[in-house]
């Protein structure tokens, strides 16, 4: 059996690198070896949950020193584009939390130094390991419900201090430098990126965004993205600030002979509607094959297989959803609707 894949982690501030670290350990695949960040309190967390780690408060200075195949970065969406641009340099493949960058620019960053390196490039979008999702876009994909002329996502929850995130995180969630914008950088990047990789890129974008109720940040807590083709629509939506669960996360497709709608979490449903069954009826979905189960297990098993990443996770995907999100930005400040390719990209 082939040595593990040696696993560096660049950066602890997003809450989301727990879980995903808890799958590695639990992986025969890969190892964690190492880690960086500056802040010592994330790094002690760290040092108790994995023995024999090395950490250090710079990501060149862990680079230089320990033997690496591979990282994860979990930082803030900005300073993310310079830890995957080194990582790239020292030919380490490239697992990076969503939404791959805080704009455009930085996105492309990544993607040019990735493929400069020839190493493995993938964006890890939470709700991509969801059974019902992945079944729900295969059958879009295939054909099952007709042509597609839809989607719909919509990501919201009260606010990241409201549900109790790190202020490791949401700090720099509220700083719009940092993240990005507000909402509409965390949440509407979701729908943008189902949007996507259901029905290509689109042609025109527009959008709205506003801080409705928490007056203590200074970004956006709602925002909505409405993406148009020239036979197909489709609407990203993202809320910090709605009270309780009902809507949130719940993701439709819809095609010219059936709407397909995803239940969110571990034992979510995938609902059918037909014109025969027009309130819908669950779909049997199967179990998924071990590496598609996380993040983990589909990035390791593509360096190991030497295969490309696909789908939601692809860096072409998240490139071109960041593009979106630029463009719903530029649409929601401007007032108007933004033509895609971006002009000074296209």
């Amino acid at each position: 059996m082939a040595e593990p894949i040696r696993v560096g982690v660049l950066g602890l501030t997003h809450d989301h690198v727990w879980g995903n670290l808890r799958d590695l350990a639990a992986s025969s695949l890969g190892t964690l070896v190492g880690a960086a960040d500056p802040h010592p309190d994330l790094l002690d967390k760290l040092r108790g949950e994995y023995s024999g780690i090395q950490v250090f408060a710079d990501a060149a200075a862990l680079l230089d020193a320990v033997a690496l195949d591979a990282v994860y970065i979990f930082g803030d969406n900005a300073g993310g584009v310079e830890l995957a641009e080194l990582a790239a340099r020292h030919g380490l493949h490239i697992l990076i939390e969503k939404p791959m960058a805080a704009d455009l620019d930085g996105a492309d960053r990544i993607l040019a130094a990735a493929r400069q390196a020839g190493v493995t490039l993938m964006v890890n979008w939470p709700f991509a390991w969801l059974p019902q999702l992945q079944h729900g876009l295969e059958m879009a994909q295939s054909g099952a419900i007709g042509r597609v002329h839809g989607t719909r996502y919509r990501s919201a929850h009260e606010g990241p201090r409201e549900i109790g995130c790190t202020p490791f995180f949401y700090e720099w969630l509220y700083d719009a430098e940092r993240n990005g914008a507000g909402a509409l950088m965390d949440y509407c990047c979701y729908g943008a990126a189902l949007a996507r990789t259901v029905l290509g890129q689109p042609s025109r974008v527009s959008a709205m965004l506003g801080r409705l109720v928490k007056e203590y940040v200074t970004v956006d807590d709602n925002a909505v993205i409405v993406m148009q083709w020239p036979n197909a629509m489709a609407v990203a939506e993202a809320s910090w600030t709605q009270v309780g669960h009902l809507t949130s996360y719940v993701a439709a497709i819809y095609g010219s002979e059936g709407t397909l709608l995803v239940e969110p979490g571990k034992g979510g449903r995938l609902l059918l509607a037909t014109r025969d069954q027009p309130d819908g009826a669950a779909v049997d979905v199967p179990a998924l094959p071990e590496d598609r189960r996380s993040a983990t297990a589909y990035f390791l098993s593509r360096i190991t297989g030497g295969l490309p990443v696909e789908g939601l996770c692809s860096a072409t995907v998240s490139r071109d959803a960041q593009e979106i999100l630029e463009a719903g930005l530029l649409a929601a400040t401007e007032g108007s609707t933004v033509s895609l390719p971006l002009p000074i990209y296209g």
